[in-house]
Formats: C-alpha cells, sequence, structure tokens
C-alpha cells in the first residue's frame, strides 16, 4: 500500500487520505461529512448543512481580496462502491488502500474514489491553505450524486453568494468542460408467476463475466460488453432452442456503472446438457470476436445449482423478448459538438428474485427533449409487457456559454501557468452544474480535473502528475478572479 499523504502536493494528497480512510457509499456520507464540518469549524472556518444534506463551508477573503468575485468551488462526497468478484471488500467499513504504479495511484480490486475524492481534496487544500491569496470562497460539497443527484437536486436555492463556480469533477487534464448531459432512470417493475421444476430438469448457474465495465457515460461509446444484456440474450436464445427456464437473474450493481458481471439461475431438461455446453462455448467465441478489442476477456460459466421454482413461461417469454428488444448504448451522436454522444442509455441494474422484477435504465442527452424520448420509448416498450414502469430524478442537461467570462479566465491562466492552449469539451455524463445552474441562473461555470481512468470500476486509477498541475491552476485561477466591478 502507497502513504498516499507523502505524495506531491502534500496538502492535496492528505485530505485524499482522509477520503480513503473514510467510507462514503452514495446515500451513506454522513460520517465523511461529519469529520468534514468538524474539520472546518475547527479552523475557524462557517459550516452550514442544508436540507438535502450538503455540506457548505465557507472562507473569507484574504486581507486586499475582499472585493474579488465569489467563487464556489464544488465536488461530491460520495463514490461508486464496485468490486472484483471473489474480493471481500465491504465498502460501508473497509477504507480504500491503493498503490503507486508508473506514476497512476490506483486501487486494483476496488474502484477508488477519485471520482470526486480528488475534487473534493482540492477544495479542501484551499480551505486549508494559509499561503494562498483569494476573494470570499465558498466550498460546496454535495451528496447522492452518484445514485441519482440528489444532493444537487435537493440544494437550496438561496444558499450560495458566489458569482463564479468551479466544478472540479471532470477526468481529462488539459480540457475545460462547459456543458453536460441531463438525464432521467427509468425503473420497471413487475411481480412475476412461477411454477415448479418439471422433474426431468437439471438446474444450473449461468454467469457471464471478465468485461471491464467502466462509467456508463463517459464510457458509453467504447463500444464495451454489457453484461446484462448479453445473458439476457442467451437466455432469449438457448430459450427457443432448449426449453431452457430462468429462476432468478442478478446482473449489475450500480445504474452509472456498465455491469461487468451477470448471473441467472437456470433450468432445462437434462437430455439437452452436451448440446447447452457445445452452445455456450461457441457462444464465448462468437462474443470474444464481436468484442475484440475492447472486451475479448468476457468469459461464460455454467456450474451446478438449485431451485424449487421457474418463471411461468409465458412470463417469462414476455419479460426476456422486452428485455432482448430494449435499447442499451448510443443512440445518437452530437450533431454540434463532433465526437460528442448526444443521447445513450445503459441497462444498469437488473433483479429477478422472490417473485419482483426490477430493471434499472439510466437515460442520458444532452438535448432534454432527447432524453424524454429515449425514456419513454423504453416506457411503452414495457407497458406493453405489463410491467410497471416509473421515471424519477430527472435533472437537466448543462448548456455550453462558450463566450462565459470565467472560461475566459481559465484559458489565460491556462496559457500563462503551462505555455498552451487547453481544449473545450462537452462530457456525455451527468454533472451537477445543470441542476445547480437551473437554480442559479446567473452564475458562471466551469468543470476541469485531473487525469482519471476508468471510474466506476475496479482498477480505477488517478495520475498523480496532473493532481499537481490541477493544484497549480486553482490556486492561479483563484489569485486572478477579477474584482466585482471588472469584467473579464
Amino acid at each position: 500500500m502507497t502513504n498516499i499523504a507523502e505524495l506531491t502536493p502534500q496538502v492535496v494528497w492528505e485530505h485524499f487520505q482522509t477520503l480513503c480512510d473514510i467510507p462514503r457509499p452514495s446515500k451513506h456520507e454522513q460520517p465523511l461529512r461529519d469529520y468534514l464540518q468538524g474539520w472546518a469549524e475547527l479552523r475557524g472556518l462557517t459550516t452550514q448543512l442544508d436540507g438535502a444534506g450538503n455540506l457548505l463551508i465557507r472562507k473569507p477573503a484574504t486581507p486586499g481580496y475582499e472585493n474579488r468575485r465569489g467563487v464556489v468551488l464544488q465536488g461530491h462526497l460520495d463514490m461508486v462502491c464496485q468490486a472484483n468478484a471473489g474480493v471481500a471488500h465491504d465498502f460501508f467499513k473497509d477504507p480504500i488502500r491503493p498503490i503507486l504504479k508508473e506514476g497512476w495511484l490506483i486501487a486494483e480490486n476496488t474502484t477508488l474514489g477519485a471520482d470526486n475524492g480528488i475534487g473534493v481534496a482540492l477544495a479542501l487544500a484551499v480551505l486549508n491553505s494559509e499561503e494562498l491569496e483569494h476573494g470570499p470562497l465558498e466550498v460546496l460539497l454535495t451528496v447522492d450524486e452518484e445514485a441519482g443527484m440528489g444532493g444537487a437536486l435537493g440544494l437550496d436555492a438561496r444558499l450560495l453568494q458566489g458569482q463564479y463556480l468551479i466544478n472540479i469533477d471532470t477526468e481529462e487534464w488539459g480540457e475545460f468542460y462547459l456543458g453536460c448531459a441531463g438525464g432521467v432512470d427509468v425503473n420497471i417493475r413487475r411481480d412475476c408467476h412461477y411454477e415448479a421444476v418439471p422433474s426431468n430438469f437439471q438446474v444450473a448457474q449461468l454467469t457471464v463475466k471478465g468485461l471491464s465495465g467502466g462509467h456508463s457515460g463517459v464510457d458509453i461509446h467504447l463500444g464495451r460488453g454489457n453484461a446484462n444484456k448479453i445473458l439476457i440474450r442467451l437466455i432469449h436464445e438457448c430459450g427457443l432452442l432448449f426449453d431452457l427456464r430462468v429462476a432468478a437473474f442478478h446482473g449489475g450493481s450500480a445504474r452509472n456503472a456498465l455491469p461487468r458481471e451477470a448471473s441467472a439461475v437456470i433450468a432445462f431438461p437434462a437430455s439437452v446438457l452436451p448440446e447447452l455446453e457445445a452452445k455456450l462455448q461457441a457462444f464465448q467465441s462468437l462474443l470474444r470476436s464481436e468484442l475484440a478489442g475492447v472486451d475479448e476477456g468476457v468469459c461464460l460459466t455454467m456450474v451446478p445449482a438449485q431451485a424449487q421454482q421457474v418463471l411461468a413461461a409465458a412470463d417469462q417469454q414476455t419479460i426476456f423478448a422486452a428485455l432482448h428488444a430494449a435499447p442499451h448504448g448510443v443512440r445518437r451522436m452530437s450533431q454540434q459538438v463532433a465526437g460528442v454522444v448526444e443521447t445513450s442509455n445503459n441497462l444498469g441494474v437488473m433483479v429477478l428474485a422472490e417473485g419482483k422484477l426490477f430493471v434499472n435504465f439510466m437515460v442520458r442527452s444532452l438535448r432534454d427533449s432527447g432524453a424524454t424520448l429515449l425514456a419513454s420509448e423504453i416506457e411503452a416498450l414495457f407497458m406493453l409487457a405489463a410491467c410497471e414502469v416509473e421515471q424519477e430524478g430527472a435533472y437537466p442537461g448543462w448548456a455550453p456559454q462558450p463566450h462565459s467570462e470565467l472560461l475566459t479566465l481559465f484559458h489565460a491562466v491556462y496559457r500563462q501557468e503551462f505555455g498552451q492552449t487547453a481544449k473545450e469539451q462537452v462530457i456525455h455524463a451527468g454533472l451537477e452544474c445543470g441542476i445547480i445552474g437551473a437554480k442559479y441562473p446567473a452564475m458562471d461555470m466551469v468543470s476541469f480535473g485531473p487525469n482519471i481512468r476508468g471510474a466506476h470500476a475496479p482498477g480505477e486509477r488517478v495520475e498523480v502528475a496532473s493532481v499537481a498541475k490541477a493544484w497549480q491552476l486553482l490556486q492561479a485561477l483563484l489569485r486572478a478572479i477579477p474584482s466585482k466591478e471588472i469584467n473579464c
């Protein structure tokens, strides 16, 4: 294990060490939030909690900077919790223990939480610094970002005072983000009928594993495998060939992560076992060919299992036909921003157990109308399958403002500090800027961050050198914030 607090810049990494030590799954951020609130108050900083559980910390301007425009530094406290199969890690109790490898800090078998722990650590380092000169500062640390943007959606529209907001939650150093996708969750539920496993049937557990996973927005265009869709496809095909029956299904564990693993308890006539095994072998070879270059490590396994009941034949046919037909992946590329996905969705979580079916689709779009249309199409499909359908947690996208004063300042400071020109980007992921911007329409916003790879999947890593550059840029930006009466 690496002693994170010894990395450079130490003032940033010591805070990230704290974030690794204190568990922070979505909706369970209170221990970390309470710690940070106490930490801030011991330093004489003003803190405030809003009704959604977001923590705001205020730091007054340093002498001579009182007339500068107010700045809000913003990040989220929670992290996506994913671990490789067979890894015994309790995200509610166990700390994250990363290692340093070739200039990257990496959690090899779990998510690291650099998304958004590094952004939070950078903001805390600003609060901690006694040398940094800056105007009035607010640090907004939201909750429940990864599980539905609950903190931002519940943010008090009277809480913030700053004119500029710097979101520190993007993952490509040297790029400034000025727009993001909005989205909505589509939840599918259905009560299912069961019948006894026929007496001549054999029971087994069928598993899809070995996929890379990743962020369901940022990585959606890479063509990686979705374990849920793969297993649904296999069950659909084998149901027609072998009278295969389903007893249970579990796939994916996070709505905003590409599912890496899925398993189903199945039953089939014992006489077709050799043919079924041959089908699985052929299907695995086909998948490795289809996913060559992105997920050729995909693996199918089948082991003996037990079950007393299986889905009634009519229910299975209806449910799995709808799931097989359901969309997943990129729907449309943007015509305004080259190379950026406009609309997509992820079949992220599916559970069939104890007579209940639950499926979650996470829909994203740069256009709110695009998200509305795709979500309504999914809803219509599953209504035909006699399912209950609920759309929830809708949040707006962040419309780009390419001529913003804050963006102009970002570019000027970046050229001054690094002698290069930064790129501008729109991200196909849900930043909180869209929601915050709807509540504070006059606030000017830009997002940036260091290099992070593999967010939302085990093996997540952050480049140490880019964190130092992000810290350098953030300090220079805060020193350069203009006075209230001066335009950039």
